[in-house]
């Protein structure tokens, strides 16, 4: 057989970032090219208990179809907790369930851009989102990364200069890979600039409550009177990435739109995590659970930050992320990088 694989997907290639990834698969590495959480922030002992007494007290719940926005009494308490402990979401906006924050980003992307059209993104920037993006046939364009977030100047000329812009996709928030935290005075240019040319922005915030040192930073969802931002948020850096629970905060014209297009990809989340994550933010210590993990992370990152400095002296730069799971190195120029991770591997 012949294969004739549709445009879009016969000019995709594995990401070399995946590539390199299988390197450290192995069960004698400690792979540091992963952003996987650590294995001891799940709370196993209690997603167990959670899960038996669902499958006892409501198992047709747990099993059956849900809508497609999500379950209710989640979606109901993600909306009190983003507005209560975030400022974030408006009465125009209307919070929906989705497999993992990575649907999320899909969907909006799905929503807004055809083949072609071009979404701005932070450089460098998640790989998931970056393949998801070309799958769809936009145009990528990237803007630098300072040490406080993107260079304004630079995204100012791509939103003058690029053709069909769309979405302006950000992570302010320990971002990855970077770690870099977007600040305050950017976050609010950024939104001033979209709202002039009349741009959406994605902002992904996965990492958002994983502040282990420093002040909060307001979302630039909380700034948003115009309609102009769909928030992504996700449970898989605080509860667990593999039971694919994200969800969307967005104006409720946006939204929809989105659910509509969830329907032709999943129908819906699956219903067990959707519970799950409900029962862990309502009968769960949930404060003190991501205390703790906040902890775990700042550990780990000083004691990163310290080996980096013990071995590596001068040799490399790099950043000191006040929260999440990434810390970006920069090699000298003239040191190729795939031939350094490949001898590193």
């Amino acid at each position: 057989m012949n294969y004739s694989f549709s445009n879009r997907i016969a000019a995709l290639q594995p990401s070399i970032i995946r590539e390199i990834l299988k390197a450290s698969s192995g069960q004698n590495v400690i792979p540091f090219s992963a952003g996987n959480p650590a294995p001891e922030t799940f709370p196993i002992e209690a997603i167990r208990t959670f899960t038996q007494s669902i499958l006892e007290q409501d198992p047709v719940t747990a099993l059956q179809y849900g809508i497609t926005e999500g379950y209710a009494p989640l979606r109901d308490t993600l909306t009190t907790h983003l507005k209560s402990g975030f400022d974030t979401g408006k009465a125009s906006d209307e919070l929906f369930i989705v497999s993992g924050a990575q649907q999320g980003i899909e969907l909006a992307c799905k929503v807004f851009c055809n083949e072609g059209d071009t979404i701005i993104c932070e450089s460098p920037s998640f790989i998931g989102s970056l393949n998801s993006f070309r799958a769809s046939g936009a145009n990528l364009v990237g803007v630098p990364m300072e040490t406080d977030g993107m260079d304004i100047g630079k995204l100012e000329h791509a939103l003058q200069t690029e053709q069909n812009v769309k979405l302006i996709y950000v992570i302010p928030s320990f971002q990855n890979p970077t770690g870099i935290t977007t600040s305050l005075e950017k976050r609010k240019a950024i939104y001033d600039l979209a709202k002039k040319y009349g741009v959406m922005i994605l902002e992904d915030n996965p990492y958002g409550e994983l502040r282990f040192r420093g002040e909060d930073v307001a979302t630039i969802k909380s700034m948003d009177d115009e309609g102009l931002v769909i928030y992504v948020g996700s449970f898989s850096k605080i509860l667990s990435a593999g039971l694919r629970v994200g969800y969307v905060l967005a104006p409720s014209e946006v939204l929809q739109k989105m659910v509509v297009a969830k329907q032709g990809e999943d129908v819906h989340t699956a219903m067990l995590p959707q519970i799950l994550a409900y029962k862990f933010m309502t009968e769960y210590n949930y404060a003190e659970h991501i205390s703790s993990i906040r902890e775990i992370y700042r550990r780990k990152s000083a004691l990163m930050i310290d080996k980096l400095q013990e071995h590596m002296g001068e040799s490399i730069t790099f950043t000191h992320p006040d929260g999440g799971l990434f810390l970006w190195c920069d090699l000298p120029v003239h040191i190729p990088m795939l031939d350094y991770a490949k001898t590193a591997a």
